[in-house]
């Protein structure tokens, strides 16, 4: 009966799928104080962080899943596909709105037209933090965020779940190690929830 159960839920799955295993102490979403002031951070799809010292929010290990084959077509749904780290930092003030005008819960600004002066404050090694994602408050987006480098586990296709293709800054080509072809970008993030 068991054995039953187990291949009925396999095969539930469909070809394609693995089972989402996010590890024990990984999280999606984080409560992150910075200068006196408290911000959220997360959940975005497929994304688990973890802090390695609960007391020091200024790095975090973090897992990208392709959840839902959000992000990768030629993946399984819920592959792992990239480790990495991420370290916390503020931006500059610059002449950029942080939220957008869309009703879209995050605003994201590419390469070439990001402030030199947010580009420099990447940890080294600057050319493998390539990301930007920001925390949020009750006003909405802050310039307090977090770099990722994305590490990745295998070669695939970065296309989001099919839903860009070749001439999009995000579709890339991927092979395992420092993705260095990750969309160099700042993504402005309003909270989960949160209307315009």
């Amino acid at each position: 009966m068991v054995l039953a159960l187990a291949l009925a839920a396999a095969c539930a799955r469909g070809p394609g799928e693995v089972p989402l295993e996010v590890p024990r102490g990984y999280m999606q979403r984080l409560q992150v104080e910075h200068d006196g002031r408290h911000y959220g951070f997360g959940p975005f799809v497929g994304y688990y962080f973890r802090p390695p010292d609960p007391r020091d929010p200024e790095h975090l290990q973090f897992l990208c899943f392709n959840e839902d084959g959000f992000y990768a077509s030629d993946m399984p749904r819920n592959a792992l596909l990239f480790k990495g780290d991420a370290v916390l930092a503020e931006l500059p003030l610059a002449k950029v709105v942080l939220g957008g005008v869309s009703g879209d819960r995050i605003r994201p600004l590419f390469e070439p037209d990001l402030p030199q002066a947010w580009r420099a404050t990447r940890p080294d090694p600057a050319d493998a933090y390539r990301h930007f994602h920001s925390c949020y408050d009750a006003n909405g987006p802050a310039r307090v965020g977090y770099w990722l480098r994305h590490v990745a586990e295998g070669t695939f296709t970065y296309d989001m779940g099919a839903r860009v293709s070749a001439g999009s800054p995000l579709y890339h080509r991927v092979r395992s190690g420092p993705d260095l072809g990750f969309a160099g970008s700042v993504e402005f993030d309003r909270g989960p929830g949160r209307s315009p």
